[in-house]
């Protein structure tokens, strides 16, 4: 095209028509993406204050603000003036392009909407992935789904390693998980003793369920060490507990600790125990002495206080905060 053509076709005004469709089909593209991100705010301040509908209102969501940007990208396109029939077997050979340049981006986006329609996985769900990483599903986006561990940290998880790997899902369905928390007694110490004393270290515990028939809370012997008596206890505990598992736990072997302590329970060490029968005619302590040595004796029952329990104090906080939320939540509702 010469320099005359252009400047006749630009005086003749046939440019007017063209700009003006172009001007609208961007304001079109602007206002679904403002439609889009206006609509999903609000679903999420809904999804907020509603725990037992938050993955219904998730998806919807997340439905709503693709909708709406595809809507916007269709309109734009024919208010340029664009036959998108006559696209169709363009777009196919190029998608067909674009999707082999692109398996990565593709594949990531369906896992993302497999993983919002999956019934056994959504948002709010405490999860723990095969690599031991663990946290609360918050967001699943285009690529990647978000998850905040207790810790405060953001991992961003491929929306396929949900789909293609085993993923553990601490609340799925009821309101607890049993525990094991393991520790050890020394060898010789009353097994009767060392239950009770434990099972009521752990009824103590803030956040510890109460036996019924189907849940009890138990302490059961484990294995012979080198040392020691293995034992585990076998623990419900709250809702809230199991959500923060390594808080749970931390609580419960702080407690045993103290309440054997203050039982005058031995917890042993890894050590070499030297047993002398007779020494010079000597027999017991008599023999240790003559050698220097010192029998070691088991802690005085009650000989230390119990101390304050920081992991059990900062679950029971955390879970008030979180009741304290959802009530405000709902009272906000009505």
């Amino acid at each position: 095209m010469t320099v005359e053509a252009v400047t006749a076709w630009i005086e003749s005004g046939a440019w007017n028509p063209l700009l003006l469709r172009a001007g609208l089909a961007i304001g079109v593209v602007v206002l679904a993406f403002a439609a889009a991100r206006l609509v999903a705010t609000g679903l999420a301040r809904i999804r907020s204050r509603s725990r037992s509908g938050a993955p219904s209102i998730y998806i919807i969501e997340k439905l709503s603000s693709y909708g709406l940007v595809l809507a916007g990208g269709f309109v734009a396109l024919s208010t340029l003036g664009v036959n998108l029939t006559s696209l169709a077997v363009f777009a196919g050979a190029v998608g067909v392009g674009v999707g082999l340049g692109l398996q990565g981006v593709v594949r990531e986006f369906v896992s993302g909407l497999v993983v919002i329609f999956d019934p056994l996985v959504h948002v709010g769900d405490f999860v723990e992935l095969e690599n031991g990483v663990r946290g609360v599903i918050q967001e699943v986006g285009p690529r990647a789904t978000r998850l905040l561990t207790n810790d405060g940290l953001d991992v961003v998880i491929p929306n396929s390693k949900l789909i293609e790997e085993q993923v553990v899902n601490w609340t799925l369905k009821g309101q607890t998980r049993r525990l094991h928390v393991p520790f050890a007694v020394a060898y010789g110490a009353d097994k009767a003793k060392v239950r009770d004393i434990v099972l009521d270290a752990a009824r103590k515990v803030p956040f510890t369920l109460a036996d019924t028939d189907a849940r009890r809370n138990q302490v059961w012997l484990v294995g012979f060490g080198e040392s020691s008596l293995n034992f585990e206890l076998v623990v419900w505990p709250t809702f809230d507990a199991v959500k923060r598992p390594a808080s749970a736990h931390a609580a419960y072997t702080w407690a045993i600790e103290d309440a054997l302590r203050e039982a005058g329970v031995e917890i042993p060490f890894p050590q070499m125990d030297l047993r002398l029968r007779s020494v010079f005619g000597r027999e017991g302590e008599d023999a240790a002495r003559s050698l220097g040595l010192q029998e070691q004796r088991s802690p005085e029952p009650g000989a230390q206080a119990r101390s304050p329990n920081d992991a059990a104090d900062n679950l029971v906080r955390e879970a008030a905060e979180e009741a304290e939320h959802e009530a405000a939540a709902r009272s906000a509702r009505t």
